[in-house]
């Protein structure tokens, strides 16, 4: 067998990666694809023997500071040769000396502890079937709000600017965006968009449960309702609390984890993920 080879993927390439998420049962959106080329073209690799895709990864530089890390994966039937670690490290290498996040499994922590990541906390996914409810007053159009307003929000509870991701996530066709405004201040805000399975609102972000709860039903009934799903820290009880007054159920846990400091996040805001894949 010849050796492995690694290379960046094209962003055109980059559904590669996705369907290899959706395969091992991650649920991705339908276009995460387009929206995760933005922040690092360069950042997707792939692993191939004699032209054939045997590994994934991401590790996507969002600044000079820091990265985060996804899609590592192996090709089931070539496990355990040593392709994961020569891409992994790929990948690492990529990141230059920026603090590194990562969403992994839980059966993996170990291995990444061994790597330099440190556990910060754990994200657990709800997920179930929820009837669309009557939207609230007072909700508006994510869209309607000036960006500013949203990407100094998003600075709170997330390490590093990504404003050209964020107008993408927000502005990509069948994705859905709401906000409620306090006082002319953004108190919370939030993205639906369409998976392999159902929908998932990620960013969701508030001040309270009440306002999540708002952001969530305006979005459900944009939705019609359906099959959810809410990747939350399960250090935001609030978030917790919201998650299971829906009715939804634990089906995912992941371990966040950092290599190092990152600046003082408000994580008790943070009631939904962006994603598992960029953070």
């Amino acid at each position: 067998m010849s050796e492995l080879q690694i290379r960046n993927l094209r962003p055109e390439e980059i559904s590669l990666a996705v369907d290899w998420a959706a395969a091992e049962g991650w649920n991705p959106g339908l276009s995460d694809a387009t929206c995760f080329a933005i922040p690092d073209a360069q950042g997707f690799l792939v692993g191939e023997i004699d032209g054939a895709p045997v590994a994934t990864v991401s590790c996507v530089n969002y600044d000079d500071r820091f990265a985060f890390l996804g899609f590592y994966i192996v090709r089931s039937d070539l496990r355990g040769a040593g392709h994961g670690l020569r891409i992994w490290n790929a990948a690492i290498a990529h990141a230059g000396g920026r603090v590194i996040g990562l969403d992994g499994v839980v059966a993996q922590q170990d291995n990444y502890k061994k790597s330099g990541f440190q556990l910060a906390y754990a994200n657990i996914r709800y997920g179930g079937i929820v009837a669309a409810p009557k939207p609230p007053v007072g909700v508006i159009a994510l869209d309607k709000v000036p960006f500013a307003l949203v990407e100094a929000d998003d600075a709170t509870v997330f390490p590093a600017a990504r404003a050209a991701f964020l107008r993408a996530w927000i502005n990509t066709q069948g994705h859905v965006g709401a906000a409620l405004m306090r006082d002319g201040r953004l108190a919370a805000w939030g993205v639906i968009r369409p998976c392999r399975t159902g929908c998932k609102i990620g960013p969701l972000v508030a001040d309270d449960r009440a306002a999540a709860e708002a952001i969530v039903r305006t979005l459900l009934a944009s939705a019609g309702g359906g099959e959810i799903f809410l990747d939350t820290p399960a250090v935001n009880g609030q978030a917790i609390a919201l998650a299971e007054g829906l009715g939804l159920e634990p089906v995912f846990e992941t371990a966040r984890m950092y290599t190092g400091p990152i600046p003082p996040l408000r994580i008790n805001r943070v009631f939904g993920v962006t994603s598992f894949e960029l953070g």
